[in-house]
Parts: structure tokens; C-alpha cells; sequence
């Protein structure tokens, strides 16, 4: 009766070794050397029967664990010293083992990594400019995002202080629109040369208001008619006219 041998592809002894140890469940602090080593044999004894090529590499291991396996047969010798501890012949292939096992590990899970990322799909980077009637919006060490997340403080501010002064929420009419929020802004700027971003919404105490004058001022950055920058990075952001 004809029947085939199907032999996995090891990248190494090493490799080999691990895959007997947790093929069965055996402790990597604790190898069974006569068992582990009768199965490593075996398997070169197979490779052999297929004629298929074993490498130097697990020549080297075999006889290793052959060594090894000589020595954990010889009677212990009684030491003269007290409590000394007897090494441990398989001390050495574990510790590689267990190194081996953890690069291992991490050789997995960053190809999982990649397969993953083989799946992901980026849209081809586009550089936007960002203009109004062909004039770009002057915009000097700063982004838009900078400006929403300075005025989200201020709203967030405003929200704080209306819950402690404002137990009842009202209806308020609509303070300002946002021609004469952009008029008030040109005015500041014209008049101190320059303002802080937040300076430009102290005054007004309701959230309809605030929401007018940030509107007003994109209109004002749109037109090209006030600067805004920052002097450095995370640092206070800054009105000036153009």
C-alpha cells in the first residue's frame, strides 16, 4: 500500500524544534530532551527518505541535542560545595529558543501588518490652494484648522461661563450682523495696527454674536482684507490688515 509524507517547510532548526515543542504542548522552560530529540531525528530520517536537502544547520542541531542529551544520562556528581547548583545542559537551547520564539512572534504580527495594509488604498495626494476671485487668502503660519480650534476655545469659554451666570436658558435677539461685525474688525485692526484673535469677540455675550464675528472674519480673510498668522508654532494667532 503506497502512502505520502507530507513534511512542513522550516525556515531553520530552530524553527523546527519550536514547531515539535508546541506541536506537543511541551514546555519550553522544561524540554524533555530524550523525546524532543527522538522527534528531531525522525524528521531528518523523513527529509532523508524524500531527498530532500538537510543543511549543515540541522546537522549542527542534531548533534547538539545529541550532546546534550549524553550528558543528562550521566550520573550528577555529588558537588563538594553545599547548594551549589548543578547546571543545566539545555539551559543554553532554551534561552535561544525562547529569543527565538519572541522574534518570531513579532515577525508575525508585522505580517499580518502588512497583509492588512495590502488592503488599503490611499487617494493620490492633491495640493489645494485656497483662493477666492484668484486672490489667495493670506494665511501666514497658520491653517484653518488652527483658526477653528481657537474659536472652539472661545465657544467653549462662553458655554462655561453661561452655565454659572445663566442657571435658565434664553432666547436672545441677534446682537450683530455680519457687515457690521466685518466694519468693527477693520476698524480694530486699523486703529491698534494689529489684535489677537481672541480679542476680536470680547464684548459680546451671546453665542449668536461670537458665531457672526468668526463668520465676519473668514469673510474678511476671503477678501484679503486682514492678515492672520502666528509668530510661532501653538503660539497666539493674530489680526492685522493687509
Amino acid at each position: 500500500m503506497n502512502y505520502t509524507i507530507n513534511l512542513e517547510i522550516f525556515e531553520g532548526p530552530m524553527d523546527l524544534l519550536l514547531h515539535l515543542i508546541e506541536k506537543h504542548e511541551l514546555d519550553i522552560y522544561d524540554i524533555p530532551i530524550y523525546k524532543i530529540t527522538d522527534q528531531y531525528l525522525d524528521y531528518l530520517e523523513q527529509m532523508k527518505k524524500l531527498d530532500l536537502e538537510i543543511t549543515s544547520e540541522f546537522i549542527v542541531m542534531a548533534a547538539t541535542l545529541i550532546e546534550i542529551k549524553s550528558k543528562m544520562l550521566l550520573p550528577k556528581v555529588q558537588k563538594d560545595i553545599e547548594n551549589e547548583e548543578i547546571e543545566d545542559p539545555r539551559e543554553a537551547l532554551i534561552q535561544k529558543l525562547v529569543e527565538y520564539k519572541r522574534f518570531k512572534l513579532a515577525a508575525d504580527e508585522l505580517k499580518q501588518k502588512e497583509d492588512l495594509q495590502q488592503l488599503v488604498y490611499y487617494k493620490p495626494r492633491e495640493e489645494i490652494e485656497l483662493e477666492q476671485d484668484g486672490k489667495q487668502l493670506i494665511l501666514e503660519n497658520v491653517k484653518l484648522y488652527d483658526i477653528y480650534y481657537a474659536f472652539s476655545k472661545i465657544m467653549d469659554k462662553y458655554e462655561n461661563t453661561a452655565k454659572e451666570e445663566q442657571p435658565m436658558r434664553t432666547i436672545q435677539k441677534d446682537e450683530i450682523t455680519i457687515e457690521e461685525a466685518m466694519e468693527k474688525i477693520k476698524t480694530l485692526v486699523r486703529e491698534h495696527g494689529e489684535k489677537t484673535f481672541e480679542e476680536l469677540f470680547e464684548g459680546y455675550c451671546s453665542k449668536t454674536a461670537l458665531i457672526v464675528t468668526f463668520l465676519a472674519v473668514l469673510e474678511l480673510i476671503k477678501l484679503s482684507v486682514i492678515v492672520i498668522f502666528q509668530e510661532e508654532n501653538f503660539g497666539e494667532i493674530s489680526i492685522k490688515a493687509v
